[in-house]
Parts: C-alpha cells; sequence; structure tokens
C-alpha cells in the first residue's frame, strides 16, 4: 500500500457511496465512468454485471496511486435482462415482469490497487415479490423510486414493502454487496483513512 492510497469510487451512485461510508470505508473521491452498458446478444444476467463492472474499472484511469472500486447491478428474470428503467413504460414492463415471481440480482464489484493488482466478486441474490396489485404498482410509479434503478425498483425504499423473501445480499441489491466489497479491499491491503 503506497502512503498516499485514496480510495476512489468508479460510479456517481449515492447509494453505493453510502453503504461504504457505513462501513467506514468512506470513498476520498468520485469518478464515475462512463461506459456503454448494452447487453450483448444472448448475454446472460450473470455475465452482463461481470463485464460491466471490470468495463467500470478499466474505464477509471488517471488515479494510479488509489485504489479504484467500481460496481454493476443486474436484475435477470431467467434469461431476461431487466433495463434500468428510464420511462414509466419500462418501469410498468418490469414490474408486470416481478410481480409473483423469483428473480435474481446480480452485482458485480471490481477493485484495482495502487499496485495494478485486481480483484473481484459477483453476488447474486434471490429475491421474491408479491403479486403485485394494478393499485400498488400505480403507487410505486407515482413515487418516483423506479428512475434509473435496475430491474425498476429500490428494495431500500417503498418497494420494499412488496419484498416476500431474499436469499443473499440484501446491500447487494441495494446496488454493492458490502461483505464481498470489504473483503476485496482489505485483502487488497486498503485501510480507511491511508489516505494522506
Amino acid at each position: 500500500m503506497t502512503a498516499d492510497a485514496r480510495l476512489v469510487l468508479a460510479s456517481a451512485s449515492p447509494r453505493r457511496r453510502d453503504l461504504l461510508a457505513g462501513i467506514g470505508f468512506p470513498p476520498d473521491a468520485i469518478a464515475p465512468a462512463d461506459i456503454d452498458e448494452s447487453e450483448q446478444p444472448g448475454e446472460l444476467p450473470r455475465d452482463l454485471a461481470q463485464r460491466l463492472t471490470r468495463a467500470k474499472l478499466a474505464a477509471a484511469t488517471g488515479h494510479e496511486n488509489a485504489y479504484v472500486l467500481a460496481s454493476d447491478t443486474v436484475v435477470g428474470v431467467g434469461r431476461r435482462i431487466l433495463p434500468k428503467t428510464e420511462t414509466e413504460d419500462e418501469a410498468r414492463a418490469c414490474l408486470s415482469l416481478l410481480s409473483g415471481r423469483n428473480h435474481r440480482v446480480f452485482t458485480g464489484v471490481a477493485v484495482r490497487a495502487p499496485d495494478g493488482r485486481v480483484a473481484s466478486r459477483l453476488s447474486m441474490t434471490r429475491v421474491a415479490v408479491k403479486r403485485l396489485s394494478a393499485q400498488e404498482v400505480d403507487e410505486y410509479i407515482e413515487s418516483g423510486e423506479w428512475q434509473g434503478k435496475a430491474g425498476g425498483y429500490g428494495i431500500q425504499g417503498r418497494f420494499g414493502a412488496h419484498i416476500i423473501q431474499i436469499t443473499g445480499s440484501y446491500t447487494g441489491v441495494m446496488g454493492l454487496p458490502v461483505y464481498e466489497t470489504r473483503q476485496l479491499l482489505v485483502g487488497l491491503g486498503y485501510r480507511p483513512g491511508s489516505a494522506s
């Protein structure tokens, strides 16, 4: 570890920033990676999460004396990848697919150390959603919480009331599995407060 090692979060997500801070690893800088997040033909949700995480880490350049952390979350129903919803129609379509079903949330995490070593992990969480009534869908759409969220929902908000069960990482569904993240950072030698 270098004396001036900082932690750079390659994401604009306030949830990821807050989750890191919550485990005592507040990022010293935020440097969102701008990449094409389009899925490739036939790509599975798990593979997309891993590929986008690696691409975000590779795009986060100019931080030679820092630990750089990148992450991406993908929601899948079977082999189908649900979008990060930008419109009400997309959100309604996602909620329709999730209603009364189980789905999986894949969150990739990758860390590059100042010496160039890279380590990564993939968190997979199964999530069961209750059958949603038309009124429940309408109310959630009106809340606006779905905007920009993988699969059209955020588990940490109002949608949490529609989750029957999760098996895996709750924080992974939020966008950053904190157990895996801490293990990667510590394993590569990062210590909070190590920046000068």
